[in-house]
């Protein structure tokens, strides 16, 4: 991954392919719809663990808007084709009414692999996310630049938001597609390597004792990317409204401009600091925005003042990489909630008003096919 700028950066978006007229996810999708889309809107189209899964990644970016306006492009396209084949495209990280008991999982080696390696673990992953890549200088040590970006994952993962419901109920979570990557290995926060080196003689020892084949398998909520000369953030819910995954983004590229341009500000790590991060990201998962995240003294911030302070630290970095107008979503996000406060609205609105669980779960899936591809 490379382009004539600085802090080059890719988006990628996982969607679930929905039936519109019973709402409920696609059990079996044709393989001639993923060869179409690979066809007509290029090779940025890719299958995932279950058929029901489809992912839309960006070419190398530089410029914010520029991204926005493919993604909804990859958007529309998408779902257009996809409903010429009797399907919807539904960004979220959790479908409401989605079932894992009823998933069949795409056909391909390593899809094969990873049902037979972790079993229920691999058949209940029916989640959806939002990765974002940025390239850094040469000179940067990408796991340095990742230990340093790791205590503002979990305000990440707050504004991202998109997974309420799972298995036809209201967890009670912002977030539960968190709580099912917990079940796999490898997941979560990451611990604090020395650098690449030390990450690297790390992930050999797992291959040498066969537990992985490469470090494509460290599936962590940040990491260096195993593929581009990235460091790729893992921790986002796919995010329903694309202007939501462009602010990620664009706040992620603007926080690693801002640890690279600045290695002499790291803070200082001891034992407990990944534990405070572990314990901020379950506030964010169970909160999401409404969340107060803990410090090393045991002081609490609120999420979204959290939010103000990490876009008056890279505010020079937003102006730098031109993103300070893809940033202001973050302000809406904050107003409106992110996608599971307007989730769980619609759910409890239709719940008063004497909708069954299951209809009222019927409404939130039409607001997210709504929202994903407006006017579709």
């Amino acid at each position: 991954m490379s382009a004539q700028c600085e802090y080059s950066f890719g988006i990628e978006e996982e969607f679930f392919l929905v039936r519109p007229h019973s709402r409920l996810l696609a059990t079996q999708v044709p393989s001639r719809l993923l060869k179409r889309a690979r066809a007509e809107l290029g090779e940025s189209i890719e299958s995932e663990l279950l058929q029901a899964q489809i992912e839309i990644a960006t070419p190398v970016q530089c410029d914010i808007a520029q991204a926005q306006r493919q993604l909804s492009e990859l958007r529309r396209g998408l779902s257009s084709l996809a409903h010429d084949h009797g399907l919807a495209l539904l960004a979220a990280g959790t479908h409401p009414l989605g079932q894992w008991r009823e998933q069949i999982h795409t056909d391909k080696p390593r899809y094969r692999r990873l049902i037979e390696d972790f079993q229920i673990v691999a058949r209940r992953s029916q989640v959806c996310g939002l990765h974002v890549h940025v390239q850094l200088p040469d000179d940067v040590d990408r796991v340095q630049a990742m230990n340093r970006a790791m205590p503002w994952l979990p305000l990440l993962l707050a504004l991202s938001t998109s997974s309420p419901f799972w298995d036809r109920f209201d967890t009670g979570l912002m977030s539960y597609r968190q709580a099912m990557y917990d079940e796999w290995p490898r997941t979560g926060i990451p611990d604090f390597f020395e650098d690449q080196a030390d990450y690297d003689a790390f992930a050999a020892v797992l291959v040498r004792a066969g537990a992985i084949s490469d470090a494509s398998s460290l599936w962590w909520a940040i990491r260096p990317s195993p593929n581009f000369p990235t460091v790729e953030l893992r921790i986002a819910d796919a995010c329903t409204r694309v202007e939501d995954s462009v602010a990620i983004a664009a706040l992620y590229r603007c926080l690693m401009r801002h640890i690279a341009m600045r290695p002499a500000d790291a803070p200082a790590c001891n034992a407990s600091t990944r534990r405070i991060i572990d314990e901020n990201r379950w506030r964010a998962k169970r909160f999401g925005l409404q969340a107060s995240f803990l410090d090393a003294q045991g002081n609490t911030e609120p999420a979204v003042d959290q939010l103000q302070r990490l876009r008056a630290l890279c505010h020079e970095d937003a102006q730098a990489l031109d993103c300070v107008d893809a940033l202001k979503t973050l302000d809406a996000i904050v107003e409106r909630g992110s996608s599971a406060h307007t989730q769980l609205q619609v759910y409890r609105e239709q719940r008063r008003h004497g909708a069954t669980r299951a209809n009222a779960l019927k409404h939130v899936v039409d607001w997210l096919l709504e929202t994903t591809v407006p006017g579709a």
